[in-house]
């Protein structure tokens, strides 16, 4: 009997009949050898599936944080950063603030006090203006200085600077009454004595920076009566409510003491 199955990795050899006159078939058997490429990929595939299992798990093993506690860690540095950033601003505000600040002068502390309390005695005096009157000082004339407050007949608040310059004027003019020279026709656009220049330029009246006698010598918001023109560069005026006090005064002063003269009306 002759073999006829044969693995497929096996090899038949026929050899020559023997004397009997029977045929013999020897099976050989070969390994089959596995190719190089196959083998390459089976060995990275056995080194990098451990490292890369390896390297996923590392972090799991390094730290092992709920989700509450990964926000809280958040929630604290955030916090951290707005101190920090909070105490920054506040350095920088404080800086500013310091380098702002400046101090008062002793000279500087001593002229506020002292208008502090020229502006006290200003308005103790406005205060008690219309309720107490003193004696008449010599060269006083004004007829309206024991008035009790209001208006005279000039138009003016009495006791004031403009309500006596008003009264000069119309003393000297002939005209104690009734008077010529009242607020509605001399200054009419009010009767503060700031307005007075703008009045006398209405009108077209003569102002000038050289004084006259019985012209009214006008200063910011005070007006006075040009008593006499001094060969020394003065000028005696007279005035009242100088400083507040609603009373009669008279002063020798620099020519340049006032901004201008404004003349009589003619």
């Amino acid at each position: 009997m002759v073999a006829r199955r044969l693995n497929r990795h096996s090899t038949a050899v026929a050899r020559p009949e023997n004397p009997a006159g029977t045929r013999v078939v020897v099976v050989r058997h070969t390994e089959q050898k596995t190719p190089i490429h196959k083998r390459f990929l089976g060995l990275i595939t056995l080194l990098v599936i451990p490292g890369f299992l390896l390297a996923t798990s590392l972090p799991a093993l390094a730290v092992s944080m709920t989700p509450e506690e990964e926000l809280s860690l958040i929630s604290g540095a955030q916090s951290t950063a707005n101190l920090q950033s909070a105490a920054s601003e506040s350095t920088a505000t404080l800086a500013v603030e310091r380098g702002a600040f400046t101090a008062e002068t002793h000279e500087q502390l001593a002229a506020r006090k002292a208008a502090i309390a020229k502006a006290a005695r200003v308005a103790a005096a406005r205060a008690g203006a219309y309720r107490t009157v003193g004696p008449a000082a010599a060269g006083d004339d004004y007829p309206f200085r024991t008035s009790g407050g209001g208006l005279s007949p000039l138009g003016y608040v009495v006791r004031q600077c403009t309500d006596f310059v008003a009264w000069r004027l119309n003393r000297d003019r002939g005209t104690p009454g009734p008077y010529s020279l009242v607020w509605s026709n001399m200054t009419p656009g009010g009767g503060s004595a700031g307005g007075w220049p703008r009045a006398w330029n209405n009108h077209g009246w003569q102002t000038s920076t050289t004084p006259i006698n019985g012209a009214v010598a006008y200063q910011g918001n005070h007006v006075a009566y040009v008593k006499s023109v001094n060969g020394d560069g003065t000028v005696t005026v007279e005035e009242y409510n100088w400083g507040g006090s609603a009373s009669y005064h008279t002063r020798t002063v620099s020519v340049g003491s006032f901004s201008l003269y404004l003349y009589p009306p003619p």
